[in-house]
């Protein structure tokens, strides 16, 4: 027989062996079993069946990758879920293979497909570690990372006292405990005491919880005593109250969530009599009682009878646990009664007399839990057996858990990953997972003096992902996979990213790093799906990537100029630009936008880093990818007036998807005159938009100057921000790093009202004919003919509010610079608004933007490898008035280094980032929390958005920004003094 799992401590005993045959590895089938322990199967027979569990395995595995991969499975017969699974099993090994192993082999490997697995645990056997296997092997397969338990010595506890309750506050990040000997603490999120009390003349405390509306901490006692503790009094005021006499000892006690009154909180207790006490007790109660001539620590009485308390017997013994399940709005009370074991029902019943949904079990129940997601109720007790059991089905548990030698003494829930995790009162732990029903770590903490040893109090932190324990010490072991999250450095490509790019149509991501390197990621898992590499030849950097709208092409630019097209689905190339015979740097390309794509015609806008913009395109004719239309490199603007009217040829429209453009010949002259100026032919980004009636590309250099060509205005403006400093009107140079366009999401709908109708025709199409920009009567008939204007006339009425509505719905472009602001600019070349990233340390370069589907928040990235987060819906509602304010609502740290590109994918809400460290990571939009990276080794969960873990390489937590007004200016200086919150 196999040895038992090492970790698995001799104290408890091991998972039950089910099997009857020995231990025999994959690969080894060709060794003899015994005889005398396979009465099933004779050795040859057995032997065949090894071979053919081997083919199910690598069958189920293999069709699990193609699944992952989004491959097409041939035969939908041989279809192996769960079902057939086992069915095939079952006949192969016969009744010795039970549903529970067969269930957890299942799920080991369709959690991980490259998981080392055994024939033999389907009968419930698991092969020893050896020797030689390496610590971190054995850490990997551990729930709990036993050698990263943190232990706390308890300052302000009393010599032999002992932790008797611990309690998490989520919203406000504490923990708090009490012991027998009467003292109260509260913790913050690092474990420092932020408030302690010592209650005189008490001499065993046996519970306590948080008043979650009137932010106190409530304790009750075994000599029939409630402590009301106020942990943020001050100064001569007492510290609470104490509400005395109760009837009975009491022994537990819980508060009821669900509370909508905020000057109310509810309590449930439970006594030595098995009575469960109902208590209201309120802001007044005790805001008017308060005694100032009292001591600092003094704590007032109050009768109990001045309270309206409502008791119900319940049990025939001590009431042991009293909890309220917000998720089945129910309370439930245990007992080591056996007949009244345990209960479970509406607050309403402790109010009047009728019956309850009773739960017996043999000894009682000692502690139970309860699982939201696997919707069940877990009890543990005397007789050493876990049982589950249906919320709504009290007659029988739904399965049983076996394995501990002592009384179990309490029970937690690890609700994210659907475990349950067991103390027996010799400080066994034991973790399970309630899908399968299976042991997964055995540990026994049998380090420290005797009286660390006899723990009780025991709590999960579901955000931490922390089993918190208590007795002379507090002990916190944290999960493997959070210690593995932080420790583990993200890693996507070797070297820097170049590229990130999505495809929403098919919900993946396409990375290139400077090693031209491509890869293809499924967002929702974070698996590759396949890569590319030396994509442009042998040592050519690929240096920028798009895809056309619909996801089934890819284009692809290189630092030596050359461009390709690619089908995104499978990767094969389709066309390509070929090399021009001139330097590599002159062609360098920057970036590259999809305009068109169809099976035979493409159109693609590239810049290179010479500053140059082009126009590439492809037919069912042309072999290559050809240029077919240039942006001027360098325009003249007044700099009274920077806009400069373009000579448009529209016949090109048909095929260049912009005009060509004719350069005014009358301004070679103004050249060097001081009243003229050329702008930084150094571009480095730009932006096309060119929908909605608008035919716009927008440009940013390196000096700060930004360059908006308009194809239906035709004309060409140049936008500078002014330096405030200088009493001439000095432009200021701080580099263009990224720039967007802000379309609000409702804009183009309601340019389709009636009164903008009027000029839908001219608005989607380019009618601009630069002879007769002036005039449109002529128009106006052509259109008229074909019934596209109803009126003779257009007024000069309506065309002033023609131009006010085109004005109010109109674009907004935003631009990132080298000093860390963002400007906004109307495409009327006004400066409408510039924000500052919340942030008391000196600016850093914003180097990446971008919004959400809907134009609702605008998100930047920067040097250092910050991601920012503003609400701008409103704003871009009606930018000129000033009470639509930009709201800074976020801010994280997401790379130690600079951020190259970053986007927001709506459906799942989270934001993707990619740095020049070589790592593209998963965030959640809501709160900046961490997901993941791509290509770590376990899928993604998006299920769980409150637990933090930090990559590695970052120490900050996110910062959400709760000002009424968010947006900074410049000289604004901001303090961040860390004093303690009261008021919580």
């Amino acid at each position: 027989m196999a040895e038992p799992q090492k970790g698995h401590h001799s104290s408890d005993s091991t998972v039950k062996q089910t099997a009857s045959c020995s231990n025999v590895k994959k690969g080894m089938s060709g060794k003899d079993c015994d005889k005398e322990n396979c009465s099933t199967l004779e050795v040859p027979d057995f032997k065949n069946a090894l071979k053919q569990f081997q083919i199910l395995v690598e069958k189920t595995v293999a069709q699990k990758t193609k699944e992952r991969l989004g491959l097409h499975i041939e035969d939908d017969d041989e279809m192996i879920d769960y079902d057939k699974f086992y069915t095939t099993t079952q006949t192969l090994f016969g009744p010795e293979v039970k549903d529970h192993n067969v269930k957890a082999f299942f799920r080991k490997i369709n959690n991980n497909l490259d998981a080392r697995t055994e024939w033999c645990e389907i009968f419930g056997y698991f092969i020893g570690e050896s020797d030689g296997t390496s610590s971190q092997t054995k850490d990997e397969n551990m729930i709990f990372l036993l050698s990263e338990k943190q232990q706390i010595p308890h300052a302000v506890l009393k010599r032999q006292d002992v932790i008797t309750s611990i309690v998490k506050v989520p919203h406000l990040n504490f923990t708090v405990t009490s012991s027998q000997k009467g003292i109260l603490t509260i913790f913050d999120n690092q474990m420092s005491v932020l408030a302690t009390i010592t209650v005189e003349d008490t001499d065993w405390i046996a519970g306590c919880d948080f008043l979650h509306q009137l932010k106190f901490v409530v304790a009750v006692t075994t000599e029939r005593t409630i402590i009301v503790w106020d942990y943020k009094s001050k100064g001569r005021q007492n510290n609470g109250f104490i509400i005395k006499p109760m009837e009975n000892g009491l022994l537990c006690v819980c508060t009821v969530t669900k509370s909508d009154d905020l000057a109310k909180d509810t309590i449930l207790m439970g006594d030595d009599k098995g009575y469960v006490y109902l208590l209201n007790v309120t802001a007044d109660q005790f805001g008017l009682k308060r005694c100032k001539g009292k001591k600092e620590s003094q704590l007032q009485a109050l009768d109990s009878k001045t309270f309206n308390i409502v008791k119900r017997k319940l049990h025939d013994d001590w009431v042991m646990k009293v909890k309220y399940i917000s998720e089945l709005n129910c309370f439930g009370s245990c007992s080591s009664d056996s007949i009244h074991s345990f209960i479970l029902d509406d607050i309403k019943r402790l109010k009047d007399n009728l019956p309850v949904k009773e739960f017996s079990v043999p000894k009682g129940v000692n502690a139970f839990t309860y699982c939201a997601k696997a919707k069940v109720i877990v009890t543990g007790g005397h007789d050493k057996l876990l049982r589950l059991w249906h919320p709504v089905v009290n007659s029988k548990p739904s399965g049983k858990l076996s394995g501990h030698q002592h009384s179990v003494v309490e029970l937690v829930t690890n609700e994210k990953d659907q475990q349950v995790i067991s103390l027996s009162s010799t400080k066994v732990f034991r973790v399970w997972d309630l899908q399968t029903l299976s042991l997964l770590q055995v540990f026994h903490d049998d380090q420290g003096s005797p009286g660390e040893m006899e723990a009780s109090a025991m709590v999960f932190d579901n955000d931490n992902g922390t089993l918190i324990t208590g007795s002379t010490v507090i002990d916190i072991y944290p999960l493997t996979q959070v210690i593995q999250d932080r420790r583990q450095l993200p890693q996507t490509h070797e070297k820097k990213i170049n590229v990130l790019i999505y495809n929403m149509a098919l919900h993946q991501i396409l990375t290139v790093c400077s090693e031209s390197i491509l890869k293809v990621w499924d967002l929702e898992t974070g698996y590759q799906i396949y890569q590319i590499e030396d994509a442009h030849g042998l040592n050519i950097e690929v240096t920028c990537a798009a895809f056309e709208r619909k996801g089934v092409y890819l284009a692809t630019g290189a630092c030596d100029g050359t461009v390709k097209i690619w089908e995104f689905e499978n990767g094969q190339e389709v066309k390509a630009l070929p090399l021009a015979q001139h330097c590599k740097d002159e062609h360098y390309l920057l970036k590259i936008v999809y305009l068109k794509a169809k099976r035979s015609q493409h159109a693609l806008l590239v810049l290179e880093k010479s500053g140059k913009m082009k126009m590439i395109q492809g037919n069912s004719v042309q072999t290559y990818l050809y240029v077919t239309w240039m942006l001027p490199e360098a325009m003249l603007f007044p700099r009274r007036n920077p806009v400069v009217s373009l000579s448009l040829k529209t016949d090109t429209l048909q095929t260049h998807f912009f005009p060509d453009i004719e350069l005014p010949s009358d301004t070679g002259s103004l050249r060097n005159d001081t009243e003229h100026f050329v702008p930084s032919v150094e571009k480095k980004c730009f932006d096309v938009l060119k929908e909605g009636g608008y035919s716009l590309i927008a440009t940013g250099s390196e000096n700060g100057a930004i360059i908006l060509w308009d194809f239906e205005s035709a004309s060409v403006r140049c936008m500078f921000k002014m330096n405030e400093e200088s009493q001439n009107s000095v432009p200021q140079v701080s580099g263009v790093n990224a720039i967007l366009f802000l379309v609000r999401s409702a804009f183009f709908p309601r340019k389709s009202s009636s009164l903008l109708s009027l000029t839908a025709t001219g608005r989607r199409g380019f009618s601009i004919v630069s002879e007769h920009r002036g005039s449109s009567l002529s128009q106006r008939r052509e259109n008229a003919k074909h019934g596209e204007i109803a009126t003779a006339e257009i007024t000069t009425e309506m065309n002033a509010l023609l131009s006010e509505a085109v004005e109010e719905y109109s674009p907004i472009l935003a631009s990132a610079h080298d000093n860390g602001s963002i400007c906004l600019w109307s495409i009327q070349g006004k400066l409408v608004n510039e924000i500052l990233p919340f942030s008391k340390y000196p600016s850093v370069p914003l180097t990446a933007l971008c919004t959400d589907i809907s134009t609702k928040m605008l998100l930047a990235g920067s040097k250092e490898g910050h991601i920012m987060c503003w609400s701008i819906e409103s704003f871009l509602e009606d930018p000129q008035n000033p009470k639509n304010q930009i709201k800074e609502e976020l801010c994280w740290r997401a790379h130690p280094t600079e951020v190259v590109d970053l986007f927001h994918e709506e459906e799942k809400n989270v934001v993707v980032t990619a740095s020049i460290d070589g790592s593209v990571r998963l965030w959640h939009a809501m709160n900046g929390y961490y997901i993941g990276y791509f290509g770590q080794p376990r899928t993604f969960d998006f299920s769980d958005i409150s637990r933090l873990i930090l990559p590695s390489d970052v120490n900050s937590f996110p910062i959400i920004i709760k000002e009424e007004s968010k947006h900074m200016e410049k000289n604004k200086k901001f303090e961040y003094p860390l004093v303690l919150d009261r008021d919580k």
